[in-house]
């Protein structure tokens, strides 16, 4: 069984929706604001997604525990097409099966947290006002001083899915999305910060359950990334009735040249 490009949405959709929390992102691609940049690979049931809507380009690679094999299966006959460079996303197991052509750098164990029980967001005092493109300027200098080297799409924006908290009239805390579905009833929180003058005062607790509120009228799903070892940030979103899910890897991949290189199958 060879692989392909799956060009075909509602596939990739069947395909995704038996696992929304674990896909929730590439369920959110397949909308019209990102499908134009993305790439599928398909072998049976198993899919992976090239999106090259940044500088980098960056590869999802996600199964669960049982299904992680197939999913090698399909990386291994993916990997001469893949870019020289790129980031990925890979579940616990695949950074084997990639280093055969790549060089890993950069890694960091990550958690896909889910938010599982609602009510205890509830609990929590909601604050924030909608932010939209008239908010793009103070969006980064927050960013900048709270939140460097974060990745924010200011097209996101256009979601009407970030909330900001303003004190004496400046922008202090924040919280968006990165994935944002109604169609596939999914939605991926991010860029979620808080000045450093403000923190230890609940803002940021409060600006997620204010969006979390706001996502219920639209999806089943709300998911986020966190890295494993911000376990300030994973206890705030327990408390807001986040848990995690799955584990995955964030990392650098650069292709290997010459001997050090290995042998892939050829893609179909």
């Amino acid at each position: 069984m060879a692989v392909r490009a799956e060009h075909d949405r509602a596939v990739l959709a069947g395909l995704l929706g038996r696992d929304p929390v674990l896909h929730a992102y590439q369920l959110g691609d397949l909308d019209d604001f990102f499908w134009p940049y993305t790439s599928w690979f398909r072998r049976g049931d198993e899919v992976v997604l090239l999106y090259h809507g940044v500088e980098l380009p960056t590869l999802l690679a996600f199964a669960a525990p049982e299904r992680v094999a197939a999913l090698s299966a399909l990386l291994v006959e993916a990997a001469p097409v893949l870019p020289a460079r790129l980031w990925a996303h890979l579940s616990p197991g695949l950074e084997a099966t990639v280093s055969r052509w790549y060089a890993v750098s950069d890694a960091a164990a990550h958690l896909r947290m889910a938010w599982t029980d609602p009510p205890r967001a509830a609990a929590v005092p909601a604050v924030g006002e909608p932010l939209g493109r008239a908010d793009l300027a103070e969006l980064r200098e927050l960013y900048a001083v709270a939140y460097p080297g974060n990745w924010f799409d200011p097209r996101m924006l256009d979601t009407g899915q970030y909330v900001g908290v303003r004190d004496r009239g400046r922008l202090v805390a924040v919280a968006g999305v990165h994935v944002w579905s109604p169609r596939w009833r999914v939605a991926a929180l991010g860029n979620v910060t808080t000045h450093p003058d403000v923190r230890g005062r609940g803002l940021g607790a409060g600006v997620v359950a204010a969006l979390c509120a706001r996502l219920r009228a639209s999806v089943d799903h709300v998911t986020l990334n966190v890295r494993a070892d911000n376990a300030a940030a994973v206890r705030l979103y327990e408390r807001l009735g986040f848990t995690a899910v799955a584990g995955f890897t964030e990392c650098a991949l650069t292709r290997l040249t010459g001997p050090a290189a290995g042998s892939a199958g050829a893609a179909g």
